[in-house]
């Protein structure tokens, strides 16, 4: 722990599996277990009116109660509701991610004491409204969020302090190294340098929907299509027959890491079948994904300004890097002998409560053990006007994979004499057209000047800070106004509901009548 009263807790909030770690008394990194014993918590949820189960249980019911179960709440981070009405209520996914979140606190409470600060992972290519939904999640659960830390950088960290441990005159070396990070729904590729306590992001990549619950999906479409050729009926129809064909596909997808091949069972509607799939069958229909993950890695490689040759290490993340076929890939990829040390399914979790644990100390007045240099995953900019062809454009302020924290700006002019306000739309992307971006939000600055002048300028600035969150600051020249505004997200709850949601999950509402909507 950082000091003798305030644990350093890290969470890695997954997307099929969530963990939490604290730094113990010796200062070692610990996952904690589970009230049911386990490291791993699945997170998927069981919503039977007010009784939440989160869980080893909630994923028992998916055969039995599918419509009541939520799984891959994190997938629809940034939307406003979940895709999927339990019961006869919708559920912003936040919510359902933060009763994930008060379950990790609530078995980790029995163990460690009470606490409420922690540092959150996130996917390094999770976007401005995603990260703010996961830190809105933490609130929900009566957490206080220190930071949001990238689920790769976090991995990173866990293996620098290992290596330190284990070997500390390696460790005192600079290495660059390779984070391959292949989670049960989304996937992340970071090039770091490591020199001594200090962990520097080059550069960061990914796909925040593609991860092992895509294999997952090639399985149940493989076993389906058998099951229809069969017997000329969708096992899918049925709730909770779709519910244990994902399971039993989940379940062989594991085997086939092990094993070179395995059965599939269905039953539906008083028929069964067994259909068997191999490994290279199964790598044989997934290949297309495994080359989008293989095709990212080399671009973050590109966008790092490096070759196979630069890098020292390739390090591998998430349950789904256990696939056999990843790793011969990988091999082949980069020409690498590919660094298992680290677990999967506890590194992420160990290097968030190392994090944790420097920014308790530096709170506290004292040197951090390690310092964290990150980027930003995605280009920031606002939606503009071309000047010369009068066409909407992404004017890029901070561009993808710029060292934070950062500040930029950029003077815009307003449009005609007397300009009454200016919208500012603040967009995250690549395209030069906003609207193949991300609209992550925007603000208005009115009550401008009557006699304000055509092409007055406006200058727009943006703080972006290292855990991923956006500062915009507007001022017109000319006058007094000058402002640092919060943007207004859309698909994000208001200050109102999340106070509303937050008692209704930790079970003290203010108003024993109230029960909070969706949006």
């Amino acid at each position: 722990m950082s000091d003798g009263s305030v644990p350093a807790v890290g969470i890695d909030l997954g997307t099929t599996n969530s963990a939490i770690a604290w730094i113990d008394d010796l200062g070692r990194p610990v996952t904690l277990n589970n009230a049911e014993g386990d490291k791993l918590t699945p997170s998927v949820l069981l919503v039977e009116g007010e009784n939440i189960v989160v869980g080893k249980e909630a994923v028992k019911a998916k055969g039995t109660d599918f419509d009541l179960v939520a799984e891959c709440a994190k997938r629809e981070l940034g939307d406003l509701v979940f895709s999927k009405t339990l019961g006869d209520r919708q559920y912003p996914p936040e919510v359902l991610q933060g009763w994930i979140l008060h379950k990790l606190r609530m078995d980790a409470v029995q163990q460690i004491g009470d606490f409420s600060q922690v540092v959150v992972t996130v996917p390094a290519y999770f976007d401005e409204v995603r990260r703010k939904s996961t830190q809105d999640a933490g609130y929900l659960a009566g957490l206080d969020v220190l930071d949001i830390i990238n689920e790769p950088t976090a991995a990173a960290i866990a293996y620098g302090v290992q290596l330190g441990q284990r070997d500390p005159e390696q460790a005192r070396q600079s290495q660059t190294i390779l984070v391959y990070d292949l989670g049960g729904g989304t996937f992340d590729v970071t090039i770091m340098v490591i020199n001594g306590n200090e962990y520097t992001a080059l550069a960061t990549d990914g796909d925040v929907l593609l991860g092992g619950r895509d294999w997952d999906q090639r399985l149940v479409d493989f076993a389906t299509e058998a099951f229809l050729r069969e017997f000329g009926m969708d096992p899918r129809d049925d709730a909770n027959t779709a519910g244990r064909l994902w399971r039993e596909c989940e379940d062989a997808k594991h085997t086939l890491s092990q094993r070179t091949s395995t059965n599939i069972a269905c039953d539906y509607m008083g028929n069964a079948l067994r259909v068997e799939v191999t490994r290279d069958s199964f790598e044989g229909m997934t290949r297309d994904l495994l080359d989008r993950t293989a095709f990212t890695t080399r671009q973050t490689l590109k966008e790092a300004g490096m070759e196979w040759g630069d890098i020292d290490r390739v390090l591998l993340v998430g349950g789904s890097s256990r696939m056999p076929a990843v790793t011969d890939m990988l091999q082949e990829l980069t020409g690498k002998n590919l660094d298992t040390s680290i677990s999967p399914d506890e590194a992420v979790a160990h290097g968030a409560a190392m994090h944790a644990a420097a920014l308790l100390d530096k709170k506290a007045g004292r040197d951090p053990r390690i310092k964290v240099n990150n980027v930003n995953s995605h280009s920031l900019g606002v939606a503009g006007t071309d000047p010369n062809t009068g066409m909407s454009r992404t004017a890029v302020l901070i561009p993808r994979n710029t060292r934070l924290p950062v500040t930029a700006k950029r003077v815009f002019k307003t449009q005609r004499d007397g300009q009454k306000s200016v919208q500012v739309n603040i967009v995250e992307g690549e395209s030069r057209s906003p609207d193949d971006c991300t609209q992550i939000g925007s603000c208005a600055v009115t009550g401008l000047p009557a006699d304000l002048p055509v092409h007055s300028p406006i200058e727009i600035r943006f703080r972006y800070r290292p855990n991923g969150r956006l500062t915009v600051g507007v001022s017109v020249e000319g006058t007094e106004i000058s402002l640092q505004h919060e943007i207004t997200r859309e698909n994000t709850l208001n200050q109102t509901q999340l106070e509303a949601w937050r008692d209704y999950i930790l079970g003290n509402p203010s108003d024993p009548e109230s029960n909070p909507d969706a949006t």
